[in-house]
């Protein structure tokens, strides 16, 4: 900056660095040194500004603010038809709204532009939403592969331990895990693995510990949520600590009124106030039609007492087919609620079928719910003999 305060393509640089970082070590102070370094670029070349489009589309991306992203993306896009970066921005945030068709486009044309490590991440993450495991695997194998960084390595290895855990497959998602921590100390996703295959394993306080060290530098609500249902599956805990972590961000989420986190209305739904969680899914609603809202929404109301509406949108998280195990189950507890109990036996197995771990606090209850339904059938029969 000292020797080219001047040059807009040195301050889109300094933005994507930002970005990246932010990206890798989930810091998200960081985006506000990339806002400004990205309306200085800006400033100084209105027009034509390339990387500056980009950045500006990561920028809102990373903020979850996927219509801005989207906006950035087309611009890019339009901007430079035959440079792969825009093509990026635009799949991730068309994938984000719930528009899954232009992300299969967006995320083709940057395959054909340039297969890097980027664009088969964006395909194995579009494969495993439409529950193609198999192809999304090659795909992030293709990724790390690819791979010319170590934290590109790390997330594409990630991804292949998310990948393997979502198929309750413990020894691969391990393996995966520990390679991305080989590559990068304490990546966060792969640190939330490890400790959740502790979990899984039977060894919650090895697993507790791992995820006190990993919520206290990086307060995500997926971690935070998850560290508190593992305490909450065991009888007479509590975790304040991360319900209190949990609870801050709920109150300033619904002051600010900015992109709602899933797990942050997970969180209200199950251990907070599930009329907050409806209301902050139905404003999310409106700005994302992803079958990860559509779920969430349906949890939400259902725990809100709405069965009838909370099975429609656990039926549209189920369009593109993901092997999801949370999902499965959701719309299985709600089928019980109102009395399809076929539907619900379906989807319960299903979801330990696809991964018995999937949840300490979830898992043991769809066990439960299963074991009274087979009880009550063949109490059923017996009577009729």
């Amino acid at each position: 900056m000292d020797t080219a305060p001047r040059d807009p393509g040195v301050w889109s640089e300094l933005a994507h660095a930002e970005i990246e970082k932010a990206r890798t070590t989930l810091d998200a102070g960081r985006l506000d040194a990339a806002g400004k370094a990205l309306r200085r670029s800006l400033t100084l070349k209105r027009t034509g500004n390339y990387p500056a489009t980009t950045g500006m589309g990561q920028l809102a991306n990373a903020r979850h603010e996927f219509t801005t992203g989207r906006r950035w993306g087309l611009r890019s896009t339009r901007m430079a038809p035959d440079r792969a970066e825009g093509y990026g921005v635009l799949a991730d945030a068309e994938i984000q709204l719930g528009h899954y068709r232009g992300a299969r486009v967006a995320v083709q044309r940057m395959l054909d532009l340039k297969p890097t490590t980027a664009a088969y991440s964006r395909a194995a993450y579009d494969l495993e939403t439409h529950g193609r495991d198999q192809d999304a695997a090659f795909a992030l194998q293709r990724a790390a592969e690819s791979a010319q960084t170590p934290d590109e390595m790390a997330f594409a290895e990630s991804r292949l331990g998310e990948l393997a855990w979502s198929q309750g497959e413990l020894r691969r998602a391990e393996r995966h895990f520990e390679r991305a921590t080989a590559t990068v100390p304490d990546h966060p996703y792969s640190a939330a693995g490890l400790a959740r295959l502790q979990a899984a394993r039977g060894h919650p306080a090895e697993a507790l510990r791992m995820y006190d060290r990993l919520v206290e530098r990086t307060p995500l609500p997926q971690f935070l949520l998850e560290a508190t249902e593992l305490r909450l599956a065991r009888p007479g805990r509590r975790d304040r600590g991360a319900l209190a972590g949990l609870k801050a961000q709920a109150r300033m989420l619904r002051a600010t009124g900015g992109p709602v986190d899933p797990h942050l209305a997970l969180y209200e739904a199950d251990h907070g106030d599930s009329a907050t969680a409806v209301a902050l899914l139905r404003r999310e609603w409106k700005r994302s039609r992803s079958v990860i809202v559509a779920d969430a929404l349906s949890w939400a109301l259902h725990r809100s007492g709405r069965d009838a509406e909370a099975l429609t949108y656990a039926r549209a998280a189920a369009r593109t087919g993901w092997k999801n195990a949370l999902f499965r189950y959701h719309r299985g507890v709600i089928e019980y609620r109102l009395g399809q109990d076929t539907a619900g036996d379906h989807h319960l197995r299903q979801a330990l079928q696809l991964n018995p771990h999937f949840s300490p606090y979830h898992a043991p209850r769809a066990a439960r719910l299963l074991h009274r339904r087979d009880c009550a059938t063949a109490e059923e029969h017996g009577d009729r003999r």
